[in-house]
């Protein structure tokens, strides 16, 4: 073999020798971005039969190569489909498969297309499914906490503000929080699918083409909602996949910030929780360990997926247009992101419903650090007192309860009375950790039936997204 036919067949007629061993190897993606191929046969189709559409191609080619293109899916479902790094990617592999299969007629396929705007559609056609996939998994998640709030709606525990005691709130009332930041995140991924559900098939390498294809019926084919309007930004764009990151980093800070409550209210110091033994693991030496190996993994995982988001605002930040080379690193960077989230909220979805609340632990916490004293100024307030003045008595109250060792509900009439003359004996209904949340009734509180109605409205909307 000459030097000449050792290039590579896609490409190697303007050059004279064979790529070198290494740089093969190192310019390949073969190995990761094969991943690819159920979504680059997707849009080999749709360009076949949009290219038979305009007369470029025959009925007869066509239905060979979505004859062969679908035999190929089979063989790598299969497992016996066999990758080449010497072909460099996915796309060579199977349209160097078709050849082989169907003949002269697999190079037709090409016609009208470049590498470039198939990769930007095979990217965004794995994207979008992935988007679904992750859309349902994040509904999953926020069903199990609606179905927890409901449960724990009247289970009070401490609030915490700089984690000190604050004031007292419900378990289903914290769990809805959670549930609100789910919210945000699902509406990020959401407007970030309407974005990259536009088609770059037909950009080809950077200017267009000159047969006559329908980019409008190439979009319609693959389901997206248009073609994209400019061929240059089109092979070119990866805001997409930033987007995406930049979704998954936020995600991933919600299910860190979870995980740390989670790892915070299972330790003996807290006991707020128990998490099922299938989700922790124990120690190789201290046979007394339950350890949250789960959320604790789940909170490291989010500086992976962070670190993705900064690689690809990195490596766009001075491309100039239209595609370079750089963008082969775009795939990783995401593939990883997709895979961490994708396992991360399944882990949260299975294990948030089995949640086992500690009502006692949590109970007698709110009874410490004098978390009702919030509600005294309140009640001082109502007797006509001025919010400062009555923020000033109360401190002084705390002060005198640290002194005793009382909580304020146990302080007596008469020690109370020491600090204003307008506390009168109905001040106990509102020191009791019940008649704290439950004055807070009103949209977005912490009171029961508050935590009720928001579970109904969520349902309700969750049923309409669905």
């Amino acid at each position: 073999m000459d030097k000449k036919s050792a290039t590579n067949q896609q490409w190697g007629g303007r050059f004279s020798e064979a790529t070198d061993a290494f740089v093969q190897r190192f310019t390949a993606s073969v190995d990761f971005d094969q991943r690819l191929y159920a979504h680059d046969i997707q849009g080999s189709i749709a360009h076949a039969t949009m290219l038979a559409k305009v007369g470029v191609l025959t009925d007869e080619e066509r239905d060979q190569i979505i004859t062969g293109l679908e035999t190929i899916r089979d063989e790598i479902e299969q497992g016996i489909f066999a990758w080449s790094v010497e072909l460099e990617d996915v796309h060579m592999n199977i349209e160097a498969r078709l050849t082989q299969l169907i003949g002269i007629t697999g190079k037709k396929l090409h016609t009208g297309r470049s590498r470039n705007d198939q990769v930007a559609t095979d990217i965004r056609l794995y994207l979008r499914d992935e988007i679904d996939q992750i859309a349902a998994e994040l509904t999953r998640l926020q069903t199990g906490l609606l179905d927890l709030a409901e449960r724990e709606a009247d289970t009070i525990l401490p609030g915490f503000t700089h984690l000190q005691t604050a004031q007292p709130v419900t378990f289903g009332h914290h769990m809805l929080a959670w549930f609100e930041m789910l919210t945000r995140d699902k509406g990020r991924l959401l407007d970030c699918r309407t974005r990259l559900n536009q088609s770059p098939l037909g950009a080809a390498a950077l200017a267009g083409t000159s047969y006559p294809i329908d980019r409008a019926l190439s979009a319609e084919l693959l389901g997206f909602s248009k073609a994209t309007e400019n061929s240059l930004d089109s092979v070119s764009d990866r805001d997409f996949a930033i987007e995406f990151c930049a979704f998954a980093s936020l995600l991933m800070t919600h299910l860190s910030r979870a995980s740390e409550e989670l790892v915070i209210w299972t330790s003996a110091q807290f006991d707020f929780i128990q998490l099922p033994d299938r989700f922790c693991t124990g120690s190789s030496i201290m046979p007394q360990k339950k350890n949250p190996d789960v959320p604790e993994l789940v909170r490291g995982k989010s500086g992976r997926v962070n670190g993705h988001l900064i690689a690809l605002l990195t490596l766009m930040k001075s491309q100039p247009l239209a595609y370079n080379k750089d963008n082969q690193e775009d795939k990783e960077p995401l593939f990883d992101a997709v895979d961490t989230v994708k396992d991360c909220l399944r882990a949260f979805a299975d294990m948030v419903p089995a949640l086992i609340t500690n009502k006692s632990p949590m109970l007698a916490a709110a009874k410490r650090g004098y978390a009702t004293a919030t509600d005294l100024a309140d009640y001082l307030v109502r007797k006509g007192v001025a919010f400062r003045d009555a923020h000033e008595i109360v401190g002084r109250s705390v002060a005198f309860g640290i002194e005793q060792n009382k909580d304020l509900g146990e302080l007596s009439l008469a020690e109370l009375q020491q600090f204003s003359d307008q506390i009168d004996q109905d001040v106990f209904e509102v020191l009791t950790l019940e008649g704290s949340v439950a004055a807070r009734d009103h949209l977005g509180g912490t009171a029961p039936n508050q935590v009720r109605q928001a579970v109904a409205r969520a349902r309700t909307m969750l049923t309409k997204e669905n």
